[in-house]
């Protein structure tokens, strides 16, 4: 399913030390993990005490619902593509990005992505 690292790396031994080797996973423990990555960024953003839902719906304000799921989404088909799954068939990975995606969501994502001024034109 995942061969995109398999020919570049051809030393058994080297490739279990980087997690790279050449097992398939199948597509229910594809689902299953996207399904606990969700889960685990949404519960830990609540507990960060990251709001449900933005308090308005055209503002750039985060919350557990929209940025922080997709995060984790999108980092753990990263990692899926490049045949990386570490542990428990990608389960432990997608806890370990769950988490991280949720506290990026938290701490890091206005320094990163700084909302609009709320004065200022853009056609000016």
């Amino acid at each position: 399913m995942f061969e995109l690292v398999h020919f570049t790396v051809n030393s058994a031994s080297i490739a279990n030390v980087y997690g790279l080797a050449n097992i398939t996973i199948g597509y229910f423990d594809i689902i299953l993990a996207y399904i606990v990555a969700i889960i685990v960024s949404i519960i830990i953003a609540l507990i960060l005490k990251v709001p449900l839902i933005p308090s308005d719906r055209y503002s750039f304000d985060v919350s557990a619902i929209y940025p922080t799921p997709i995060f984790a989404i999108g980092i753990l088909s990263l990692f899926l593509v490049l045949n990386y799954t570490f542990a428990f068939n990608g389960l432990l990975l997608a806890v370990i990005i769950g988490v991280c995606s949720a506290l990026f969501v938290k701490y890091l994502f206005y320094y990163i992505f700084p909302a609009p001024s709320e004065g200022e034109d853009i056609n000016e």
